[in-house]
């Protein structure tokens, strides 16, 4: 299975790698022919043949066969740095970020699920019910706006952004995590409600098992299948999701670099960075399917 899995992958960024690069070679322009980079045309030209970028079917081989080697090549942006060591620097910063919004989504989403299942109808599980839709519905640009506006401007409790010290980590990743929470808090409560109404529930408190031991022990270990299946691709979405969060925090994660790549045509590292967060989002989704066996034995992922 997953010798079969890692070679579905392949095709699978081959096809992500050609389109990117369709709709990058379809924007008017390169780096080079830039209002702001204005430089005579023999020069022009001169540089575009030295990156490759003057032919584009040439430059897709290229391209693709250094990326096979993990080289995304230099970029036009950054003159002194190649494109994979920008995403080599960048990418632990946007990684821990991402993975410390989810960790906090499941810390607090899950609680919550649970509690809003087991009183439902109940005050707390209408409140949680709105709160999960205000989550999901407000963009990150908003919440972020305004938590700096609260805890950094009004209340002055934490600083307005960079990364680095535990003080700046606080704002943006909770920024970030607040929709994760507030779907994985939905996706525990619907769980947790159809497991609650399954036979063997009523065979376990039959058995004497106490409504602790119930809801937490056999209950949350069956309803959390659809969290477990929705924390991989959210890991790699938290990643990804996290350009609005980063610029708004000055964070220096990759977030930034692809907006900036993408405003100075650097292809380099337009593609360089989609390739990078494919190949995590099929990675996280892999790890997910294998966990699968741990948490409920029930499920084989394997040949039919």
């Amino acid at each position: 299975y997953l010798v079969r899995r890692l070679l579905l992958a392949v095709p699978t960024l081959w096809a992500i790698y050609t389109i990117t690069f369709l709709m990058v070679v379809t924007v008017p322009g390169n780096p080079f022919q830039q209002a702001d980079r204005q430089m005579p045309e023999p020069v022009q030209r001169a540089l575009e043949a030295r990156y490759g970028i003057d032919n584009n079917w040439t430059y897709y081989w290229q391209y693709l066969a250094g990326a096979v080697r993990l080289d995304f090549g230099p970029s036009f942006q950054y003159r002194d740095w190649t494109c994979t060591q920008i995403i080599a620097q960048a990418l632990p910063t946007s990684f821990a970020l991402g993975l410390l919004a989810v960790m906090l989504a499941v810390l607090v989403g899950v609680p919550i699920g649970v509690i809003s299942a087991v009183k439902r109808n109940s005050w707390f599980d209408v409140g949680s019910l709105g709160l999960v839709l205000i989550g999901v519905s407000l963009p990150t640009f908003v919440t972020g706006t305004a938590l700096l506006l609260v805890f950094a401007l009004k209340l002055q409790w934490l600083p307005v952004g960079g990364w680095g010290e535990l003080s700046q980590i606080p704002l943006p990743a909770l920024t970030l995590s607040l929709p994760f929470m507030a779907y994985i808090a939905r996706l525990t409560r619907m769980g947790m409600l159809d497991v609650l109404n399954s036979d063997f529930i009523r065979t376990a408190y039959a058995k004497g098992v106490s409504r602790r031991g119930v809801i937490w022990k056999h209950a949350l270990r069956n309803a959390f299948l659809p969290v477990l299946s929705f924390v991989g691709p959210a890991l790699a979405a938290a990643m990804t999701g996290s350009f609005v969060v980063e610029k708004l925090f000055t964070v220096p994660g990759l977030g930034q670099h692809f907006v900036n790549s993408v405003l100075n045509l650097d292809r380099g590292l337009i593609m360089g960075t989609v390739l990078t967060y494919s190949a995590l989002l099929i990675g996280m989704n892999l790890v997910v399917d294998l966990c699968y066996n741990f948490v409920d034995p029930r499920v084989r992922v394997g040949y039919e």
